[in-house]
């Protein structure tokens, strides 16, 4: 199961932005959607609460400072105004934890942060959290330090140490398990032996959600990015890594759950004229796709305002295609997760859940071929009983006789649009600025799912009668 979710840089967003309506309506939309506040500058904030915070700049840039800026401050009444756009939307919030409180370079090397993290500005901060009845999904702490780090980077057993600490900070200022929140870490790029230590040092019940990054296309810069966003050979690369850290879940902190939780395909803001349109959306949706069958629990997207590969436009807020994709995986697609093949091209892709609020399944298909269009019929395939046929639609359909079917296109034919068509007709805000309906086309069952070329096809086969689903 994958659960849609963004990220948040808070340094993007003005204080009259929280109140557009088109951003509040985008996030309504998802009924509960997942926002990870935090990013590059998070351990660069300081908390302008208690007092560990005398004193509390603001951003400026800094040629000598973490990704080029100086340590910055986060004000509470700026707290209190994104926690009014939370609440009235219904979002679940993570929030990124500054890590490298207390800690210095080390005089061998540069990238390296030695000594405990300092949590006391932390407690004071998630103390008025739980003060003002803010309601956190979960914790996590720093932002790309494991392994070898972006900029800079923490031993793994320092860090399991550390998370620790963390987890008995939200023990205590959140006693009831049922709205304790859950705590996350390292957020930063799979490296397995650094990974596995830090499972081990921090043992047993201490971290709920094992979160990494994944940038799978490499610069935003790059000319070849759209042909990679089209080629299923070099998308499959990354399912190693995907499966890696399942693996490492599965022996090491099997109390834990795999997450993706921070992905924006081509890193540096990602591809200027790519990351918005419609071509995106084949590795987009792939993602959450592929890392569904890898036992992965949350997919968190890059970003939800700011960049090139932002779901909302970054000036007008006005939503990309990418966010529309991401709608509908939330809406459709269940948590129990489908083994989907088939034996055509690999310019076709196939996803298959259980249905998430009708009895039946939910397929996903992309058509990567920009010539080639695929009948796709859905048959159970089980193997179990070897000696009997397989069986087609019509026998495993029960009494639906119709099929819910959502194509996805771009307009004019152009994968390089912003625009995108739902069943032909382009998705634009109402009169009111509300996310418009998104009604699928009714198709005879018995038939095959048309998938034209460069398009992609959310299905419902309601019925469908899949032994995992019952």
């Amino acid at each position: 199961m994958i659960t849609s979710s963004v990220l948040l840089w808070i340094g993007g967003l003005k204080t009259n932005d929280l109140e557009n309506k088109i951003l509040t309506n985008a996030i309504k939309a998802f009924d509960h959607l997942r926002i990870r506040v935090g990013g590059s500058l998070q351990d660069q904030v300081i908390y302008r609460v208690g007092k560990q915070a005398k004193k509390c700049p603001h951003f400026k840039k800094q040629e000598t400072g973490l990704f080029g800026f100086s340590k910055g401050c986060l004000h509470m009444d700026r707290w209190d105004h994104l926690n009014n756009l939370f609440n009235q939307t219904g979002a679940k919030i993570t929030f990124g934890l500054n890590a490298l409180i207390g800690r210095k370079q080390s005089s061998q090397d540069n990238s390296l942060m030695t000594g405990e993290w300092n949590h006391k500005n932390a407690h004071d901060f998630m103390k008025y959290t739980a003060s003002k009845g803010f309601k956190i999904d979960s914790y996590e702490l720093g932002n790309e330090l494991c392994g070898s780090g972006v900029a800079r980077r923490i031993e793994a057993e320092q860090y399991g140490k550390d998370m620790i600490v963390l987890k008995k900070l939200v023990q205590k200022l959140y006693p009831d398990p049922n709205t304790q929140p859950k705590v996350l870490g390292p957020g930063g790029f799979y490296d397995e032996e650094w990974f596995n230590t830090f499972l081990q040092t921090s043992g047993p019940n201490v971290v709920d959600g094992l979160t990494h990054h994944i940038y799978n296309l490499g610069a935003g810069v790059d000319p070849t990015l759209i042909d990679k966003i089209q080629d299923p050979f070099f998308l499959d690369q990354v399912a190693q890594t995907h499966k890696d850290v399942s693996t490492t879940v599965k022996l090491y902190g099997p109390w834990s759950g795999a997450w993706v939780g921070e992905a924006g395909g081509a890193y540096n803001s990602g591809g200027k004229s790519v990351s918005h349109t419609f071509v995106n959306g084949f590795w987009y949706l792939d993602q959450l796709g592929m890392t569904s069958t890898f036992n992965h629990k949350v997919f968190c997207r890059q970003a939800l305002i700011g960049g090139n590969y932002a779901l909302l436009n970054t000036t007008t807020f006005i939503p990309n295609p990418d966010y529309y994709g991401a709608l509908l995986w939330h809406r459709l697609m269940g948590k129990n997760v489908l083994s989907a093949t088939h034996n055509g091209s690999p310019y076709l892709r196939a996803y298959s859940h259980c249905s998430k609020k009708t009895a039946g399944i939910s397929v996903l298909l992309i058509n990567m071929s920009n010539s080639t269009a695929f009948e796709v019929s859905v048959v159970e395939d089980m193997n179990l009983y070897p000696n009997e046929e397989k069986k087609s639609l019509e026998d495993i359909s029960g009494d639906s006789n119709q099929r819910e079917e959502y194509h996805l296109t771009p307009k004019d034919g152009n994968i390089l649009s912003d625009v995108l068509l739902l069943n032909g007709n382009p998705l634009k805000l109402t009169e009111s600025l509300e996310i418009p309906s998104m009604n699928p086309q009714l198709i005879d069952a018995a038939l095959p799912i048309t998938v034209a070329p460069d398009s992609i096809v959310f299905a419902t086969l309601r019925g469908f009668k899949a032994p995992a689903c019952s």
